[in-house]
């Protein structure tokens, strides 16, 4: 490959290309994948001068290390972690220009699960529906890096903007979730939203891009029987046979079996991705409103059923 591009040193656990996601395509059974945390994503781009869709590297809780072929502007947002620039000590949620042949290097997580590198110009690699976003779960997009992956980056857009560090939200040390009950939270007991409320789960480490796992209390149904299987949306909490409920994120299947009690509302998604392995979780239920007079069925708000969200600064089956 000539021209611009960057060669993987250190691949890390799991790290992949992400831009905003592929969407529209569930029609096709392709979900929208993308950045989980969105909002790291975004604000990685804008330091280095990037389009919103332009490409970054999503690394999975060691971090990851790339060699640049020529001079480049790269930024970290999302997990704090140790960054450097040729084995220099840089800051995170900046700007960082290094020549051809430095090292800029995400180290592993200190809190949180996943960083965001990005580039110049972006990661170029080939889109697929019009996204270059890796989807694990359908196997769309280039694959997980590797140690010596070599990726083309585009040209740059703009120059960076004159920022030094861009304040980030913290990871949760608890996740709060609200969930807006339905479409099958008639499949369980009606104690379940007191469950969900009250119950004390835990973040699990047998969660991935698909979905993020509980550990916890679970959910007991007043019905046997299977659901035909049906449309499944982003942040859809679906119950399978343990009763234990699972979160689906950005490579969530476009369909499912398993009744789904309630869906989190995308702004809460960006702490989920970022909530590591034992983080505790509580979720809000809401609850409809009774339309008030003259105003139009289904167009109620959703208030807490319990009480009110202490959501965090990061807060907004596989």
């Amino acid at each position: 490959m000539t021209g611009p591009a960057l060669t993987v040193v250190r691949a890390g656990a799991l790290t992949t290309a992400q831009d905003p996601g592929r969407a529209g395509s569930a029609h096709l059974g392709v979900p929208r994948s993308g950045a989980l945390d969105l909002p790291a994503h975004l604000l990685a781009n804008r330091l280095v001068g990037n389009a919103p869709g332009a490409a970054t590297l999503e690394t999975t809780l060691d971090g990851c290390a790339v060699r640049a072929h020529r001079a480049v502007t790269a930024a970290v947002t999302g997990a704090p972690s140790a960054v450097t620039s040729d084995g220099r000590p840089a800051p995170g949620g900046a700007a960082v220009r290094g020549p051809a042949g430095a090292v800029f290097a995400a180290g592993p997580a200190v809190r949180g699960v996943r960083a965001y590198l990005a580039f110049a110009g972006g990661v170029a690699v080939e889109p697929v529906l019009g996204s270059r976003a890796t989807d694990l779960l359908s196997g769309l997009g280039p694959e997980p890096l590797a140690d010596g992956t070599v990726l083309p980056l585009g040209k740059p857009a703009a120059p960076p903007p004159p920022l030094d560090v861009a304040p980030q939200p913290a990871p949760p040390r608890e996740l709060v979730l609200r969930l807006r009950l339905g479409p099958r939270d008639d499949w369980f007991t009606d104690a379940a939203p007191r469950t969900l409320a009250t119950g004390r789960y835990r973040v699990s480490s047998a969660g991935n891009r698909v979905g993020l796992r509980t550990e916890g209390p679970a959910l007991v149904r007043s019905r046997e029987g299977e659901l035909p299987s049906e449309g499944m949306v982003l942040g859809a909490v679906q119950v399978p046979p343990d009763g234990r409920p699972v979160v689906f994120l950005a490579d969530h299947p476009t369909t499912g079996g398993y009744p789904v009690v309630g869906v989190v509302p995308a702004a809460d998604l960006a702490a989920a991705a970022q909530a590591a392995p034992g983080t505790p979780l509580r979720f809000v239920p809401l609850r409809r409103v009774a339309p008030r007079a003259g105003q139009v069925p289904g167009g109620g708000s959703s208030v807490p059923s319990g009480p009110r969200s202490r959501l965090s600064s990061s807060g907004v089956r596989s």
